[in-house]
């Protein structure tokens, strides 16, 4: 009979969203006596015409748990606001040709439209836009904080520059050595860039993450990049002419010390030229300019043949006194430790490889049977571990671990080194050469230097201009607007000039967080008092692509703001959940791009006739093989189009997008409503303890399954118990109101027009979403459960314990997953 009931999807969906916007229903009291539950998206870069299905599944799963939270009796904060500042929003303003103010506020429109088409608990009276200037006031005013304890400074730094575009690049921009936008190849270009003094902080940031709620890969994506490494400091010697050059290399295995035959210098070092022996100078230029065009990625590469120029320099082993060569390599960064390594061929695999190609002695100091010899015993490889030290004069016979502590101690005791600590972070290169971003607020002056801009004049806001493409000249646009760049110096009221560098985007992303719970707040970046009532957030919901940088800057930008005393926290994120990505099988015509699959021809682009490729990838605003939200909700509704984005998969997984599968979501809810919609006309107080039974393992499968973020395997849950209730060939369970309540309340978080409808038509006259989580019986939910031994071919391979009564289709089902029974099978 339920197949028979319409499900009228757009009439309720409409009634709801009007009725929720009426009645102010997600507006956040700050006074409510619930306790308080903070949800946060990581909200999105409005850089584009519009959101596809792979941003909404972000969006649904932290509202699935925002909505799941108010039914377990929190007061939540789920805020809303868009990243609005940086290089993604103005790339897609010049693509369009239009402004980037009006490209933002169009795109933002178009953004908030379709956020409100999710129906998220948003609420949009504590929107923020950091190209507010009312916001960006404050991202100055934290950037002047740091300056005036000096975490913000100014120095030469290499920039990823582009000669076509003629303007600096983000990392960001960087894809396999060449621009983004044009492929042309990347060099660098050393310019004077404001930093933050991010370092100051690498070991808090390390040991903050033991006690966060995250993702074990994302801990470990973070640990990597700060990438504290203890070792020792050991300084050699370059004798040249009068002079005596100190080179300080840093090193994890001092041990091996006297096994170090050779120096190398990164190409960038700020020694190599002034080394150089003058034959070698062309070399030199040469492999400096190859380097630049490189990328990181490509330099680490261990597989890559090794390439290098030597200086015509020697220097001095400090332990064995022995002449060595100098060299540059391009394996060596500057990225890493002094930029200088001491080259142990013997017992590292990338030193040995350059040994090898170059003739470049090969010293073993660490001697194990373990290593790889040839006939004569000489090495083959690189040894790595440890060992009985040999070749190392007084240290020889000893246990190389033992020697390492030995070695750093004699040479801190004759100032040759001694014990140090790096890392792999460093620190933030805060300028971008660009337009739309936070000017940072500092003047320079003839007479006074580096000026910041009083408290009282910020925010310095952007001025309106025409032309705010890159200059080509290294320098942001703002530089060539004559009457902003030329002010009167705060100190002396002489003429000075303002720093035309812009921020980074990460600038407004890295304390948002603190401004939604007092959004408007005038007198300071946010009110302390209600800091303290909703932060930390509880938890953060986003991609997996933030993993790293936005959430590094933000904990650092925490800490800094708790040690000047504004918030009592040094960790903004407790608990942290990456959703996967989408992916989707596009098809790509050689001449026209991206073809939706509707559009195609048998096969061919309808523009052109030519066969298109075939291609498996996640979905890209900028290849444009996306799929609007917009066309979805229109034929299935937003609650079909919820529910199906949160059954695609393990909601941390990377899923498939599939049009048959929301088809399939569709029916199901289809069914339900014609279910209940009969159901409920004849519900009594009374049901069937068969039904009773089930609905109580319900109960406790969803609760748990929501609990563990197990979202895909609650709705096949919802459904399994939907097929139990309407197979009921004899007609005579009866379902009463617990029944029907329950499953109002079970669906509300995931589809909530439904959820609401359901719970209104069983005559209840307030929000579903002020009623409570519903508890199941543990002595109900107990299933009355059977071990079952598994035989293939007359023998033994396992046991299953499943339902009693299950039958001998769905046990055969659950025997072939037990992989030691699935192994024999084959």
């Amino acid at each position: 009979m339920e197949r028979r009931k319409r499900y009228p999807f757009a009439e309720i969906e409409a009634k709801w969203r009007k009725r929720w916007e009426d009645r102010g229903q997600h507006v956040v009291d700050d006074d409510d006596p619930r306790p308080k539950y903070y949800c946060l998206d990581m909200f999105p870069y409005p850089s584009a015409s519009g959101l596809h299905v792979g941003h909404w599944r972000g969006y649904v799963i932290s509202d699935m748990w925002s909505r799941y939270m108010l039914l377990k009796g929190y007061n939540v904060l789920h805020p809303m606001g868009w990243d609005a500042f940086g290089l993604p929003a103005e790339n897609d303003a010049i693509a369009k040709n239009i402004h980037p103010k009006v490209n933002t506020e169009r795109n933002i429109a178009n953004y908030k439209r379709q956020l409100r088409e999710i129906s998220a608990v948003y609420d949009w009276s504590r929107e923020i836009n950091t190209s507010d200037p009312a916001y960006y006031r404050w991202t100055q005013w934290i950037f002047l904080k740091m300056y005036e304890k000096g975490l913000a400074y100014r120095a030469k730094s290499p920039i990823n520059w582009c000669p076509d575009c003629k303007t600096g690049l983000a990392n960001e921009e960087v894809v396999d050595g060449t621009c983004e936008r044009c492929g042309a190849a990347v060099t660098k270009k050393d310019m004077v860039q404001w930093m933050l003094r991010i370092t100051e902080y690498a070991d808090r940031l390390l040991e903050g993450l033991t006690t966060l709620e995250w993702p074990e890969k994302v801990k470990t994506m973070q640990t990597n990049w700060i990438g504290r490494s203890e070792g020792a400091e050991v300084i050699f010697e370059v004798p040249k002419g009068e002079q005596r050059w100190k080179i300080p290399v840093f090193t994890t295995r001092p041990d091996t010390l006297f096994g170090a035959t050779y120096l190398v210098l990164a190409p960038e070092h700020e020694l190599a030229d002034a080394l150089c022996s003058p034959d070698r100078r062309a070399d030199l230029e040469g492999y400096v300019e190859r380097t630049r065009r490189m990328t990181e990625i490509e330099r680490k590469n261990l597989q890559r043949e090794k390439t290098g120029v030597p200086l015509g320099a020697e220097a001095i082993n400090p332990a064995s006194g022995a002449k060595i060569p100098v060299w540059v390599a391009d394996y060596v960064l500057t990225t890493y430790g002094t930029g200088a390594i001491m080259a142990v061929p013997a017992h590292d695999e990338r030193d040995y490889a350059f040994a090898a190609k170059f003739g470049l002695p090969i010293v073993e100091v660490i001697y194990s049977d373990r290593a790889e010899r040839n006939a004569a015993g000489d090495l083959v490889a690189a040894y790595t571990g440890e060992g009985r030290m040999i070749n190392s004069g007084p240290y020889d016979g000893l246990d190389s671990k033992t020697c390492r502590s030995r070695i750093t101690r004699w040479l801190e005791e004759k100032s040759l080194g001694g014990p140090k600590v790096t890392y792999r972070l460093r620190d933030w290169i805060f300028s971008r050469q660009r337009y739309w971003g936070e000017p940072i607020p500092i003047v320079h002056c003839g007479s006074c230097g580096e000026v910041p801009v009083p408290e009282e004049d910020l925010p310095v806001t952007l001025p309106d201009v025409e032309s705010y493409e890159p200059t080509g000249t290294g320098e942001s646009p703002l530089a060539g607007i004559k009457e902003w760049v030329e002010t009167a110096c705060p100190r002396c009221g002489g003429p000075a000039r303002r720093e035309t560098d812009t921020m980074p985007q990460w600038a407004g992303s890295s304390w948002y967080f603190l401004r939604y719970p007092s959004p408007d707040h005038a007198e300071g970046p946010f009110d302390a008092e209600k800091v303290r009532q909703w932060l930390p957030v509880d938890s953060y919901f986003g991609g997996v692509e933030h993993a790293i940088l936005h959430l590094l800057y933000a904990r650092f930008f925490t800490m800094f703001l708790y040690d000047i005393g504004l918030v009592g926290f040094e960790e903004p994120f407790q608990r942290l959940f990456n959703q996967g990505m989408i992916n989707y099988r596009a098809y790509r015509c050689p001449r026209h791009g991206y073809i939706p699959p509707g559009d195609l021809q048998g096969g061919c682009c309808p523009r052109c006739g030519n066969a298109v490729e075939e291609e498996y990838c996640k979905m890209s605003k900028s290849k444009g093989n996306v799929v609007s939200p917009d066309g979805l909700v229109e034929r299935y509704g937003t609650d079909t189009l919820r529910m199906y984005e949160l059954f695609t998969g393990p909601p941390e997984q990377d899923s498939e997008w599939s049009d048959r599968g929301i088809e399939g979501i569709h029916r199901f809810l289809r069914r339900l409503w014609g279910w209940f919609e009969m159901a409920r006309q004849s519900a009594g107080e009374e049901t069937d303890p068969e039904v009773l039974r089930e609905y109580h393992i319900l109960l406790k499968d969803v609760t748990r399954r929501i609990e563990d973020l197990r979202l895909n395997t609650v709705i096949s849950r919802l459904m399994e118990f939907l097929n139990f209730l309407t197979d009921d060939s004899s007609g005579e369970r009866t379902v009463g109101r617990e029944v029907l309540d329950g499953l109002a309340r079970l669906m509300a978080p995931m589809a909530p027009h439904l959820g609401e409808e359901m719970w209104e038509r069983l005559g209840h006259d307030t929000t579903v979403f002020r009623s409570t989580w519903p508890e199941y019986d543990e002595s109900l939910a107990e299933r009355d459960v059977v071990t079952m031994a598994v035989q293939v071919d007359g023998r033994l391979r396992g046991t299953i314990t499943v339902e009693r009564g299950i039958g001998e289709e769905r046990a055969r089902q659950e025997a072939e997953r037990v992989e030691s029974v699935s192994r024999h099978l084959q």
